[in-house]
């Protein structure tokens, strides 16, 4: 029977009754009580500073795995690394590119930036909303980049590069699972330690 027929709208009558609208339920983000170890935040932001000098990285839709981890660590561990780190980080990848000198630290303290402004926000939520908060981020301090170096040498590179910070936002989740692995493990063995 249809929900507007005139016997459902008789006077006396009640409306027939469905079942409530589901709601929508909040992300429960995982909340690590035990901070990273500086030691451990720094080992990795060397190792895949070691990574990213290899030539892999001059292929246009490779991922900038060392902005990744930076941006990370800005996030959750803003204190331990930030706009310095980023920057310094940026001019070492601009030696050894051999480009224009500041390129990847422009791109990599704004986006060290945008992180530290969003890390409380961002902690509210699980790694693959934070992923989708990072990719305008990593999206538009690629193009503030792109954009300079267009004007500096005279032509467009193309848009190749928007899939590198497509691919950066989409491997988020996976990083922030291993870099919080040591975090876990110690929050497992206090919690069955007691």
């Amino acid at each position: 029977m249809p929900r507007h027929s005139p016997e459902n709208l008789r006077p006396g009558r009640k409306p027939a009754e469905h079942p409530p609208v589901p709601r929508p339920k909040s992300v429960t983000p995982e909340h690590l009580t035990v901070p990273a170890h500086a030691g451990f935040v720094w080992f990795t932001v060397l190792v895949v500073w070691l990574v990213s000098l290899l030539p892999w990285r001059l292929w246009p839709p490779a991922p900038d795995l060392l902005l990744l981890v930076l941006a990370f660590w800005s996030v959750h561990e803003p204190r331990r690394v930030g706009m310095t780190a980023a920057f310094v980080f940026g001019l070492l990848m601009d030696v050894h590119d051999s480009g224009i000198l500041g390129e990847h630290a422009l791109q990599y303290t704004l986006v060290s930036y945008g992180a530290i402004a969003l890390h409380r926000r961002l902690q509210h939520f699980d790694l693959w909303s934070q992923a989708m908060h990072m990719l305008p981020l990593f999206f538009a301090a690629q193009l503030l980049v792109r954009v300079l170096h267009a004007w500096l040498s005279g032509a467009w590179p193309g848009w190749q590069w928007a899939t590198s910070c497509a691919l950066t936002a989409a491997l988020w989740p996976l990083a922030g699972w291993l870099l919080q692995l040591p975090q876990r493990r110690s929050e497992d063995s206090e919690a069955s330690a007691v």
